[in-house]
């Protein structure tokens, strides 16, 4: 049963089975709609107060993005990651930032030069207060400030599209302790490298940072894999008793 899915607003200027494939798209992204989540379409469309239509066109279209698996004749689930999908994303990312993080440092305005700075300065802020959440919200912003800096589009979509793909596992790697103060670190050290207009020095500081955050999020992975093996070994023990 799906959890936390309101029914969609039509005071939008977008057509509607665009909001409907955002909706969907959001609760897959932040976890409300779960990994393994079988979607119904009836169910859905019920939810958000719509016919199946837009409904069945947003699942597919979430399929294209990796978000959603359809199993033949068994219907549509929300997609499972394993640390080889995870390891192959930040694969593809790092490559790609390392990319947009060399395209900065020859193309990005000073505008956005001053934009990137101060995402910097109100990142340390927040994170000196504790407020994780508002950090981890302004870690988003200046990759997608990074992104623009690099002045293509295409580029741009494709790490979007990469990054909302392991959200919900990317928070849980930025509030493991000191991992978000590292990281701020990580974006200052690409940001002096822009502003040098070292673009080789960009890419490989870019390509730093994502490793990273990678090896981060893998040990958070391990260790709650762990801590389910333990669970299942203890079950048939309390079967038992």
């Amino acid at each position: 049963m799906t959890k936390g899915i309101l029914p969609i607003k039509l005071d939008n200027y977008k057509p509607l089975r665009e909001l409907v494939f955002e909706s969907l798209r959001e609760a897959i992204i932040s976890g409300r709609l779960r990994p393994g989540e079988r979607l119904m379409e009836i169910q859905l469309a019920e939810e958000l107060g719509v016919s199946r239509t837009p409904v069945r066109e947003a699942i597919r279209k979430l399929e294209l993005e990796g978000l959603v698996l359809m199993i033949p004749r068994k219907g549509a689930y929300v997609s499972r990651f394993s640390m080889k999908d995870i390891a192959d994303v930040f694969e593809i990312r790092r490559a790609l930032e390392g990319l947009a993080a060399r395209l900065a440092a020859e193309r990005c305005t000073e505008e956005e030069l001053d934009n990137l700075e101060r995402i910097l300065v109100r990142s340390a802020e927040l994170a000196q207060r504790e407020k994780v959440d508002e950090t981890v919200d302004l870690d988003t912003q200046f990759h997608e400030a990074l992104m623009k800096a690099a002045h293509n589009e295409r580029l741009s979509q494709l790490v979007a599209n990469l990054r909302e793909q392991i959200q919900r596992f990317r928070n849980s790697s930025l509030r493991q302790p000191g991992r978000l103060h590292l990281a701020l670190e990580e974006h200052r050290r690409i940001v002096e490298a822009i502003a040098e207009r070292d673009s080789e020095l960009a890419q490989n500081r870019a390509y730093e940072h994502i490793e990273n955050a990678e090896n981060s999020l893998m040990e958070v992975l391990s260790a709650q894999e762990e801590i389910l093996g333990a669970g299942e070994a203890e079950r048939p023990e309390k079967i038992k008793e």
